[in-house]
């Protein structure tokens, strides 16, 4: 019996292990996809007051998601 809950426990720490590093790599993911849309935001709003006759109450990039 002993063995059996080593054995189990040796897996879920296992597994543990494994979600851990799944879940630094969708962070680090999440935090270079933030930097991107910042990149593409600024990218849209200098375009937008480029074009001639630009209003600036309508221009500026799209409302971004809030990230938690």
């Amino acid at each position: 019996m002993q063995e059996r809950i080593q054995t189990r426990l040796t897996e879920l720490r296992d597994e543990y292990a494994a979600g851990q590093k799944v879940m630094a790599e969708l962070q680090n993911r999440q935090a270079e996809l933030q930097q991107t849309l910042l990149r593409i935001s600024g990218a849209i709003q200098v375009l937008e007051e480029m074009l001639p006759g630009a209003d600036s109450a309508t221009a500026g990039p799209p409302e971004s998601p809030s990230v938690s």
